[in-house]
């Protein structure tokens, strides 16, 4: 691209090309040029790489040759989503004036820019989720986090830890976030590499500045009235949102109607682990099910995002989750108000984006139609839920806005029919506009218009042969054969004399002229001026429209949740205030959707509670389904607490705070870090934030190390939970049946196993949980059935006779005496064993050594002195 000492040979094209770029350097710049949008230099290779358009050269040859490539300015829809989703903040550049107006250079400059957290465009945007850009602001020990829709306008605050911070960005995914500059490192280092961000000035984030920012926004004098004003980080990140949104040229906004707290404290905790080890949404495994994909029974979009948001919001107020239960069952019982309900939510479209639409004025009239259709859907929903004998849903009935001046308005003023674009014309109903009626009767019937003068002139001077023509020069005239001429009215003027006919204008085809030629233009902009009347007429129903919205995705949600329960044979779980869970026969909701037609899913029974048995052991083999029962429960617990029926045969519990889930090391792990450090680190935030209502599952914890340091690890971790102060209910799943022997010890500590019978040569997975210890592993079995070679097969088998024999002679010879044994020799002070272990001994840091290392050093030097 042409640099400063080249600026001479700037084309006046490039050069104001070039001053544009400079203020969008980060974009990638979509300039307008007749009737196609280019993009030069660096954007051009990065666009023709993503659109796989063609890349050709500017200027090829010169000083000023450029990297050129582009595509047709009606494409932008299809072209646009597309650099979008790659990644890329796109700056759109327009023409400003008509270039037939101007005799230099178009005026241009940037219309919009879009980013990938700020994007109004039905094709970047995905109906059935939310699009939320996000900004961080890190305070001294607190780091802020706010998440805006610019689509629906949904805007959302909050503060807290890092980890807390990491679990939102995980539950709302947002396509952008914004970060100050001097953060960048912080940012990384706290939430890894996997979002698009975009770098603001630090100047952005200051508290006068974000207060002045939202309150000038809203409209008021402080953010009490929002239920944030304790939020001092949230506030600032929130701030930096705004001013984000006027750089970006999006200052129609006014559908951003209010900022919402989230409530840390209103739901159910879970770690980023618990989120991605239950697989609620994401899953590391691309053709995985997740639970969102069996649950969602949505009809609508509002309804799809607002079940994403439940799902990763479960409640802990016991009412308001029997509030849910009890919609839930009034639809089940009352299947014929279901059914109504749901055939009138198909039929409502998107009406968060669609009032957004209205208010940033970037709505065609087809659109403002289905706005005025899903309104009228709603009516009959109204109905139905004002004669509901269930209390909620009668309040949505009561709380739903009939927006009949909106309806009548939008019916009167719009064809049925409205085109998807203003330009096509024919948006405007008949009466609406007398002139424009005019207009396009002329527009349409000038043929006739000109046949109704011709008779009339005909009839009034008695020249039945003089008719209308057009040409080019005089436009419309009248012409008379010279045998007439004596007939013409002294008022209409002679244009042209013909060797046999004479040709006339008069007043009336002059009038009617002007407007035949003009109908066109003044139709065009009259349909523009009335439309453009109405959408900001529309506009002071945002606030009625959002909250329709919001109750209709209530709805869709309860509808999608007794939908659920009807097909696949789901209870409503009994709340109470107890510290219990029993579930009887619960299944878990994905796996049994997965199953082969016919074959039933193995359920089972779990029950904890803080007095008897607060922590279940279960071991049994890989692949018995230890895992499956650990998720299971977690996901009953959440589905229960998001207000859903649950797949189990009858569930009580008491309301559940915080559900910790650890996996053990085949998960995925963070690069760099050993499996084992990392369990470890899981393990431990944990056992650092545990309470009296939490639920923990941990699946093989150990594992990532060797097996006496695993067990030691694994018994350790369940005496903690035992002695736990708060008593967490646990589920604990391992394969060290070892761990058997804890139930003699701790009270509380219950063994389960699931069962599996031995057949001559395999072994059968029954995977029910029975009472009692497992006997021994089934290792060698399992690696049978999965195909390993019959050589290894038969190595394993022989080295497990040799061990078991091994352990069991040592078992029958007693401990104490190899434990005398041990005692002389090292009261044996010439033994050169002592001098070994008395160097190891001394070289140990014990700053540095952690408790893990310090126990398998312990376990080495009793190895050694077994050895003796």
């Amino acid at each position: 691209m042409a640099t400063k000492d080249k600026t001479p040979k700037e084309t006046p094209l490039m050069k104001q090309y070039n001053e544009i770029k400079a203020k969008y350097p980060d974009a990638c710049l979509l300039f307008r040029v007749g009737d196609f949008y280019e993009t030069f230099g660096e954007d051009a290779i990065r666009a023709s790489k993503i659109l796989g358009i063609v890349l050709t050269k500017r200027g090829a040859g010169s000083e000023t040759e450029t990297a050129l490539a582009g595509f047709p300015h009606h494409s932008l829809n299809t072209y646009l989503p597309k650099l979008v989703k790659a990644g890329l903040r796109v700056a759109i550049c327009d023409q400003l004036e008509d270039p037939k107006m101007t005799k230099t250079i178009v005026k241009r400059g940037v219309t919009e820019l879009v980013t990938p957290g700020v994007s109004m465009n039905d094709e970047v945007l995905q109906s059935k989720s939310n699009n939320f850009l996000a900004s961080i602001y890190f305070g001294k020990r607190i780091i802020g986090i706010s998440f805006l829709d610019v689509s629906t306008g949904e805007f959302l605050a909050a503060q807290g830890n890092e980890e807390y911070i990491d679990k939102l960005l995980q539950n709302f995914s947002p396509s952008e976030v914004l970060v100050p500059k001097q953060n960048k490192a912080d940012f990384k280092e706290a939430f890894g590499e996997d979002y698009h961000n975009f770098y603001l000035e630090d100047w952005v984030y200051k508290e006068d500045y974000a207060f002045e920012t939202l309150t000038g926004h809203f409209q008021t004098n402080s953010l009490k009235g929002f239920g944030i004003e304790e939020l001092p980080e949230g506030i600032i990140a929130s701030g930096a949102i705004l001013y984000y949104l006027s750089e970006t040229q999006h200052n129609k906004v006014q559908h951003i109607t209010s900022i919402q707290r989230i409530a840390e404290d209103a739901y159910v905790w879970m770690d980023r682990f618990t989120i991605r080890n239950l697989e609620l949404y994401h899953s590391y495994n691309p053709n995985a099910v997740t639970l969102l994909d069996v649950i969602d029974r949505t009809l609508s979009p509002m309804g799809g995002r607002l079940l994403k948001r439940w799902l990763a919001l479960p409640l802990k107020d016991a009412d308001k989750i029997k509030g849910r239960h009890e919609v839930v069952s009034y639809f089940k019982e009352n299947n014929d108000v279901l059914k109504s309900i749901q055939q009138q939510i198909k039929q409502i479209s998107d009406l968060e984006r669609l009032i957004s639409k209205i208010a940033t004025g970037k709505v065609s009239p087809r659109e403002v139609v289905n706005l005025k259709d899903s309104l009228d859907a709603i009516i009959p929903i109204k109905t139905l839920a004002l004669e509901s004998k269930n209390t909620s849903v009668k309040t949505i009935g009561d709380s739903l806005h009939s927006c009949d001046l909106l309806r009548e308005k939008i019916k009167e003023t719009l064809n049925p029919e409205a085109p998807v674009s203003i330009n096509k014309g024919n948006a405007i109903a008949k009466g609406v506009h007398a002139e424009l009626d005019e207009l396009r009767s002329i527009s349409t019937s000038g043929k006739e218009y000109l046949e109704g003068i011709e008779l009339r002139e005909s009839e009034k001077t008695g020249i039945s042969s003089l008719k209308i023509s057009f040409n080019n020069v005089f436009g419309y005239y009248i012409e008379v054969r010279n045998t007439h001429k004596d007939k013409v009215p002294a008022e209409w003027i002679r244009k042209q004399t013909l060797v046999n006919a004479e040709r006339y204008i008069t007043e009336e085809l002059k009038e009617y002229e002007t407007k035949i030629l003009g109908a066109e233009e003044k139709i065009h902009q009259l349909e523009s001026q009335l439309f453009e009347q109405l959408v900001t007429w529309i506009s002071t129903y945002i606030k009625p429209v959002q909250l329709n919205a919001n109750l209709i995705a209530q709805l869709d949600c309860l509808a999608s949740f007794t939908q659920l329960a009807i097909e696949n044979n789901y209870v409503c779980p009994i709340l109470d205030e107890t510290f219990e869970l029993d579930i009887k026969n619960g299944r878990h909701p994905v796996i049994e959707k997965q199953l082969p037609v016919g074959v039933p899913y193995i359920a089972n029974d779990v029950y904890l509670d803080r007095e008897t048995q607060q922590i279940i052991m279960i071991t049994g083999p890989n692949m018995s389904g230890k895992s499956a029962i650990l998720r299971q429960t977690a996901l009953i617990v959440l589905l229960a607490q998001m207000g859903s029926f649950v797949p189990a045969e009858s569930v009580r519990m008491g309301v559940i705070d915080k559900i910790f889930t650890r996996v053990g090391a085949s998960d995925n792990i963070s690069m760099g870090e050993s499996t084992f450090m990392v369990e470890m680190n899981e393990t431990a935030s944990i056992l650092n934030n545990l309470s009296d209502r939490s639920l923990v599952l941990l699946d093989e914890i150990g594992r990532g190390t060797s097996t006496y340091d695993g067990i030691s690890i694994a018994w350790a971790i369940a005496e903690y939970l035992h002695e736990h102060p708060g008593r967490p209910k646990t589920l604990f799943a391992t394969h060290y049946h070892e761990l058997n022997e804890m139930t003699e010890i701790l009270e509380r500590i219950q063994n389960y196993n699931v069962s599996v019978k031995e057949l001559k040569d395999t072994v059968l997975f029954i995977r029910k949980l029975i009472k009692g210890g497992s006997a021994h592993s089934f290792g060698i079995h399992v690696a049978k059935m999965a195909g390993m070679p019959q050589t290894v097969i038969q190595k394993a088998q022989k080295l497990l006779k040799k061990l078991e024999k091994d352990h069991s002679s040592e078992a029958l010879n007693g401990t104490k005496s190899s434990n005398d044994e041990m005692q002389l020799s090292i009261f044996n002070m010439d033994d050169p064993l002592l001098e070994e272990i008395k160097d190891e001994i001394l070289n140990l840091d014990i700053n540095t050594l952690t408790p893990v290392e310090a126990l398998m050093k312990l376990n080495e030097i009793k190895r050694m002195l077994g050895k003796k």
